[in-house]
C-alpha cells in the first residue's frame, strides 16, 4: 500500500501589497506544484497557530512582514515551539527570523557585512559617508528605514535601530538556497529598481561568499536568501540573510529553472518531513 500523502499548512499573505512583487502570484503557482506531492492547505498567518495541530508540519511562506501581526506570529511561535510541530523553516533561524541583530555580530566578529552599529558610542567605527541608512532592529521590506546625514545619527542610534553607511554600489545580487544547495541567483543591474531582477552567473568566488553565511546559519533545512551588493571596490557585502520567508522572485527565471526549483523544495520538504518523524 502506498503511504499516505504528508499534510501541509502552507502560511501566506495573498493580499499583501508588496512593493514591485506580486507574493500571491508566487504562492499560486509554488502550491499548485507543491499539491503534486502533498495534501496542502493556505491560510493567512493570523490563522496558523489555530490551525497548525491538523497537519504534518506548516510551511511559512510569503506571510508578509511580522511586523504587521506581531502578536499572532509570537503565539503562533511560542505554541509551535511547545508542541513540537515541525514548522520550514525550523524557528532554530538566527538570522531575519531573530530579527537584525545578526547583522552587528557578523559586523564584529568580520565577516564581509555593511559596517553595522547600533549604540552612539560605536558610531565612530562606521567609515565616512556622506549619508547613512537607519532602520529598526525589528524592521523588514524597509519598513521604517530613513537615509540621513551624519549630524543626525546621534540623536537617532539608541539601541533600537541600526546604522550603516549608504554604499553606493553597483548592483544588487540574491543568492537562493535550498537546504545548504544552491539554487539559483538574481541581480538588479539598476540600484534603483531592486525588484527588476535577471539571472546571474554566480562565480565561484561569489558561492564562496554566500555560502559563508548559510554555514553560519546551521539551518538543516529551508530556503534562504543571501542579498549582497557589489561595492565599490568589487568585493561582496551582505544586506540581508533572509531565512523566514524570502521571495524567491521564481518569475524570473526560465521554465526550466522553475522546475529545478520546485524539485529542490520537493526533496527538502521530504527530508524535513522524515527528520520529523512524519514521513
Amino acid at each position: 500500500m502506498p503511504s499516505a500523502r504528508r499534510r501541509l499548512l502552507y502560511v501566506t499573505d495573498l493580499a499583501y501589497p508588496a512593493r514591485g512583487r506580486r507574493y500571491c502570484d508566487e504562492d499560486i503557482r509554488l502550491t499548485a506544484r507543491l499539491r503534486e506531492e502533498f495534501d496542502l492547505a493556505l491560510c493567512h498567518p493570523r490563522d496558523a497557530a489555530a490551525l497548525m495541530d491538523a497537519f504534518d508540519a506548516v510551511v511559512v511562506r510569503n506571510s508578509g512582514p511580522v511586523l504587521e501581526h506581531q502578536a499572532a506570529y509570537d503565539d503562533f511561535r511560542a505554541r509551535a515551539l511547545a508542541g513540537a510541530i515541525p514548522v520550514y523553516n525550523p524557528l532554530t533561524g538566527r538570522a531575519d527570523m531573530a530579527g537584525k541583530q545578526y547583522l552587528l555580530d557578523l559586523s564584529a566578529a568580520g565577516y564581509p557585512v555593511i559596517p553595522t552599529v547600533d549604540r552612539p558610542e560605536d558610531l565612530h567605527l562606521l567609515p565616512a559617508a556622506a549619508r547613512y541608512v537607519v532602520k529598526p532592529k525589528l524592521g523588514a521590506d524597509s519598513i521604517g528605514l530613513r537615509i540621513v546625514t551624519a549630524d543626525r545619527l546621534p540623536g537617532l542610534v539608541d539601541g533600537t535601530v541600526l546604522a550603516q553607511p549608504h554604499i553606493d554600489f553597483a548592483h544588487e545580487i540574491s543568492f537562493y538556497f535550498v537546504d545548504h544547495d544552491f539554487q539559483y541567483a538574481l541581480y538588479a543591474p539598476d540600484p534603483g529598481r531592486r525588484w527588476e531582477l535577471r539571472p546571474y552567473e554566480a562565480t565561484r568566488h561569489d558561492l564562496e561568499f554566500a555560502r559563508r553565511f548559510i554555514e553560519w546559519n546551521a539551518l538543516d533545512h529551508g530556503i534562504q536568501r543571501v542579498d549582497a551588493c557589489r561595492a565599490p571596490d568589487g568585493e561582496l557585502l551582505l544586506v540581508e540573510l533572509e531565512d523566514l520567508n524570502p521571495y524567491l522572485s521564481l518569475d524570473a527565471l526560465d521554465d526550466t529553472g522553475q522546475d529545478a526549483f520546485v524539485a529542490a523544495m520537493t526533496r527538502s520538504l521530504r527530508g524535513f518531513l522524515a527528520a520529523a518523524g512524519k514521513a
